[in-house]
């Protein structure tokens, strides 16, 4: 009899931590916005969504200039589409493993990472095996520095 209760009173108290857990884990959507005439902007989607079980909103309804210069991305590194992650701004072609490192060590002294341009090989600019180095640059009220750098 005490044990059946306690079984059961462990089933419970594993429901609720499970639950807990699930919750916390269900984070809100990362909003993406692009221009409806670039094509890349889905296969980074795409790529965020696979490496980081994340869903992706995309917003191609606002002006993309305004969208930019409101979230703060500095004019040398704009690319073609940004996203907003929690209180981060991603700006570009950077890696999910880069954007994965930031929400992960969440320095308080950036504002975003960006990718400027659109760098062949980078995550969504795939062409065959050929690829262009390019760096991934944290910025904040500090400027800009290398976050990481792929060959």
């Amino acid at each position: 009899m005490k044990t059946a209760k306690l079984a059961r009173m462990a089933t419970i108290v594993a429901a609720f931590i499970l639950s807990a857990c699930t919750v916390a884990a269900q984070a809100a959507p990362y909003v993406m916005y692009r221009d409806p005439n670039c094509g890349c902007c889905h296969k980074w989607a795409e790529h965020i969504r696979a490496d980081m079980k994340a869903e992706v909103v995309m917003r191609e309804d606002v002006p993309m200039p305004e969208v930019k210069a409101a979230l703060g991305v500095p004019a040398d590194l704009v690319s073609c589409h940004t996203m907003k992650v929690e209180s981060y701004v991603i700006e570009g072609h950077v890696p999910a493993a880069e954007v994965a490192r930031l929400l992960r060590e969440k320095p308080a002294d950036v504002k975003g990472l960006a990718v400027a341009g659109m760098p062949i090989g980078s995550p969504g600019m795939e062409m065959g095996g050929q690829t262009q180095s390019y760096q991934v640059i944290a910025f904040g009220d500090f400027g800009q520095r290398v976050y990481a750098s792929y060959n």
